[in-house]
């Protein structure tokens, strides 16, 4: 989780939403990346699609079943569908997102009989960290 939320940071300060992901197999990082949907003028660059994106390229294959995914924050619909597609094989995630989250909030995508696949899902992992920045982020975007 370290290492998401140290592309969280990365992300904050390029002005995005600070959100990072890690896609991790045997241990080893595969790809990592942080929010980005500003800076490429891409909405769908959240940092989860973006790192999975990267790992099935590095990988040479569509599905990530070998691999388990960190991200500092509740996956939204969009992410959830990708990791569900990637087979990715466990889901670790750090904040809860009661507005845009898709696990434990809106649509709980997983829990669908329409969804295909499951990873194993553990939630609230850093998630003091990753809460107290997006709030300090928000919080600076309302003031200024």
């Amino acid at each position: 989780m370290r290492a998401a939320l140290d592309r969280a940071r990365a992300a904050a300060a390029e002005g995005e939403v600070p959100v990072g992901a890690v896609v991790v197999r045997d241990g080893e990082i595969v790809a990592s990346a942080g929010n980005a949907p500003r800076a490429l003028h891409d909405p769908t660059a959240h940092a989860e699609m973006l790192a999975l994106r990267a790992a099935a390229h590095r990988m040479g294959r569509e599905r990530l079943e070998d691999c388990d995914l960190w991200v500092t924050l509740e996956p939204c619909a969009m992410c959830a569908g990708a990791i569900a597609l990637a087979r990715i094989r466990r889901l670790y995630y750090g904040a809860a997102d009661p507005k845009g989250g898709a696990v434990e909030h809106g649509p709980r995508f997983f829990s669908q009989p329409t969804c295909h696949h499951r990873p194993e899902i553990y939630a609230g992992i850093g998630d003091g960290e990753a809460g107290e920045m997006l709030r300090n982020f928000f919080r600076a975007r309302r003031d200024a």
